[in-house]
């Protein structure tokens, strides 16, 4: 499973056309480091350390997978490629681009070639303000203040002038799909996936409707009692709702987002029903998946099982608060091993362990490029 790591980089220019070189620079990072998942407005600030044109200034939001010094090299690369020639004789200097590490997640590294974080970004105006654009509370790792509050007691007197120039990054569009399903475990936040893409891409919304099976509070009681009556109401109930709302598409719609795949009625079952119960289960399941739609991605949501007995907890409905830590994770080994076996429904799985896609833009944001690039 991929893990990536949330970087926050300073990119700054003074020669040249300043706005196509940090244009360019942005490009390069998408292609080469990773996904750039925010981007500050641009900032004309004067030079700091020597005489010469004001820059441009801007801070980025990383997700890569390159270590700390294959990330340093790999910008080094991408300013060697526009012209910049770094050299420690020749001090602060007039550049085509500068590219700075300034946090990679809450690592402390001190090397010969490479501070994190940046040494002197609480020094600098024009570091902290762009970023306190972008990710004005994220945590100092070692002087243990917010951006924010560091951008407050600042003493740099530098005059940043914001301009109305953007660096756009590709506006996402989920058109291309017809239909994309939300996955995971009890507790990992499909649901309120599903309704912040359907709101924010115009998708029509499609959601499971089982608070009221009167089955699910007497099953997490006496689960050998009633789990075959509960796993054949809620596939009933899924294979009604589910062929009603997928076969009827809302014409001012651009696709369909749901928090379910029907499959799941079978993973469930498989982990719940007692073998010749199961058996039984999947002849009817069998006959009714081949009459629904299938996904064009199926999204799952991974979430370690503290996390989600946390979530569980959170959101406080009685009967779920019982379930022990080992059926969640059956279920989610029910889920990878479908995942594994059936290629055809588009599988993704994104590791939200330790994401808040409510709270958090950029986590947000990270979830929708990782699936409008699938």
């Amino acid at each position: 499973m991929i893990h990536y790591k949330r970087t926050y980089l300073s990119i700054g220019s003074n020669l040249g056309d300043k706005f196509y070189n940090l244009q360019q620079a942005v490009q390069q990072l998408k292609e080469k480091a990773g996904l750039v998942v925010s981007c500050s407005p641009i900032y004309q600030t004067p030079a700091w350390g020597f005489s010469g044109a004001d820059f441009y200034n801007i801070c980025v939001g990383l997700d890569t997978e390159l270590q700390p010094q294959e990330l340093l090299d790999c910008m080094l690369q991408i300013e060697k490629s526009m012209g910049r020639v770094r050299s420690e004789a020749n001090g602060y200097a007039p550049r085509t681009v500068d590219l700075d590490i300034l946090f990679y997640e809450d690592e402390i590294l001190e090397e010969p070639d490479l501070f994190i974080p940046h040494p002197h970004l609480q020094k600098r105006k024009f570091v902290l303000q762009p970023l306190a654009d972008i990710a004005p509370g994220k945590v100092h790792p070692v002087l243990l203040k917010s951006i924010i509050e560091l951008l407050d007691v600042c003493e740099d007197e530098s005059e940043l002038e914001q301009t109305n120039l953007i660096i756009s990054l590709e506006k996402k569009d989920f058109s291309k799909f017809n239909f994309i399903a939300i996955e995971g475990n009890i507790g990992a936040g499909k649901t309120t996936l599903a309704n912040k893409i359907a709101e924010d891409f115009n998708g029509k919304l499609i959601l499971e409707r089982f608070a009221d099976n009167p089955f699910l509070p007497k099953f997490y009681e006496d689960r050998s009692r009633y789990a075959f009556p509960l796993e054949m109401s809620f596939l009933a109930d899924r294979y009604q709702q589910f062929t009603d709302d997928t076969s009827r598409p809302d014409l001012f719609k651009n696709f369909m987002v749901s928090d379910y795949d029907i499959f799941k009625s079978l993973i469930f079952a498989k982990v719940t029903l007692q073998e010749d119960e199961f058996l039984l289960y999947r002849k009817v399941f069998n006959f009714m998946y081949k009459e629904v739609i299938k996904p064009d991605v199926y999204v799952y949501l991974y979430q370690n099982t503290e996390r989600l007995l946390q979530n569980i907890k959170k959101r406080g409905r009685s009967y779920e608060q019982s379930i022990p830590p080992d059926y969640l994770e059956r279920l989610n080994e029910g889920y990878l091993d479908f995942i594994k076996t059936h290629p055809e429904v588009h599988p993704l799985v994104i590791d939200v362990s330790d994401l808040d896609f409510l709270q958090n833009k950029n986590d947000y944001q990270f979830i929708i490029d990782k699936i409008h690039d699938f």
